[in-house]
């Protein structure tokens, strides 16, 4: 979180959310934090939820909530009377505004751990485009190296290409206004994500197979996903990579112009938001710690990736921080992993598992030994 004075203190989301992530070798360790990583633990549906219970309780009144205040904390007079009369009802009444906004996410399936929903927020709270039944759930995705990615197809469907837009649209889209906008801020974090390095694979890597893999790599996988590729940075048709289509038919010509119009006059303005018809061929840093995999994370583990689409798990568990170096993802299954995580049932509505077959034909030696590559990137 962030604290933040906007003539009073208050806390509020920042990147981190979204862009942290942990690993463990075995259950008993302490996580290790990746700043920049997909937070693939995090269920940011269930935040927003659990803040709209809050404030629809009965128990959310100045009364109550004052007196827990004074348990911990002692405000003085001029503050008591902000909380009490401007600071309490506000948010109060602010959340439940919002939760109104968020009423599209109800009766459509659940985020979960390490995904989101991250446009359609936008499209109808402030594009103000008529509400659809589009689902734009998808997987929480990395920031470093974005020097690397200049002049390629952003997010998911490529529906900018704009690295200094995509960080200013994020900004606006996670609450911030042109009142509080803090470009020199936002200025700060992009360009630390500019040289952010992604993080190195953290267990034993097997260099007999290295070589291997990067000869199988070269041939089979570059030229979608090492910078100067043919497609490296480009959208692929939907039709040829064959991935779930939600995520890319959630986003409309029309959102995409009312983006490009969105406060017009602005020297901040926004250009370059498109829509497109499939989804980028991305780069592939850190891939290790991306798990899971595809634009929805409907396959948990570099091993289900390469086999066919029968032989993927048809249902797993998300948001466990375990790392699973067999099968090179996290630990997506057992007792521990229910506990911590939430469940991904890829025949619900957006979560397909199918597409990208590309590997699927290489036989068991060579798939060990591309994965085996794979964990160098």
């Amino acid at each position: 979180d962030k604290k933040k004075k906007i003539g009073f203190d208050r806390v509020a989301i920042n990147c981190a959310f979204c862009h942290t992530a942990t690993y463990r070798a075995q259950p008993t360790d302490k996580p290790t934090i990746v700043a920049g990583g997909p937070s693939h633990q995090f269920d940011p549906q269930a935040y927003v939820r659990f803040l709209y219970a809050c404030a629809g309780d009965p128990r959310f009144n100045a009364d109550s909530l004052m007196r827990e205040i004074d348990n911990v904390y002692a405000l003085s007079p001029v503050e008591k009377l902000l909380y009490r009369y401007v600071l309490i009802p506000q948010t109060k009444k602010a959340l439940l505004k919002q939760k109104a906004q968020y009423a599209f996410m109800d009766g459509k399936p659940n985020w979960g751990r390490g995904r989101i929903d991250p446009f359609n927020p936008i499209k109808y709270g402030i594009l103000k485009q008529p509400l659809d039944d589009t689902i734009g759930n998808s997987d929480m995705i990395p920031i470093w190296r974005q020097r690397a990615r200049q002049g390629m197809s952003l997010h998911w469907d490529g529906l900018n290409i704009s690295v200094d837009e995509v960080f200013l649209s994020s900004a606006i889209g996670d609450g911030a206004t042109r009142k509080y906008i803090q470009r020199e801020n936002l200025k700060r974090m992009e360009d630390w994500a500019m040289e952010l390095p992604p993080p190195g694979y953290p267990f034993a890597i097997n260099q007999e197979l290295v070589k291997k893999g990067s000869e199988i790599f070269a041939q089979r996988c570059a030229n979608c996903h090492v910078n100067g590729g043919q497609l490296t940075g480009k959208v692929v048709p939907v039709e040829e990579v064959g991935t779930d289509r939600h995520r890319m038919d959630m986003w409309t010509s029309a959102a995409a112009d009312a983006y490009n119009n969105y406060e017009p006059g602005y020297s901040w303005g926004f250009k370059n938001f498109r829509k497109t018809n499939g989804y980028v061929s991305v780069l592939l840093d850190g891939i290790w710690l991306r798990a899971p995999y595809l634009h929805n994370g409907s396959v948990p583990t570099l091993t289900d990736l390469l086999a066919p689409v029968d032989q993927r798990p048809k249902s797993f568990v998300r948001g466990y921080d375990v790392y699973d170096q067999e099968r090179v993802g996290f630990v997506s299954s057992g007792a521990d992993a229910e506990k911590s995580g939430t469940r991904y049932d890829t025949s619900t509505i957006g979560n397909s598992n199918e597409g990208h077959l590309w590997g699927i034909d290489l036989s068991p030696d060579d798939k060990k030994a591309l994965i085996e590559y794979l964990k160098t990137l």
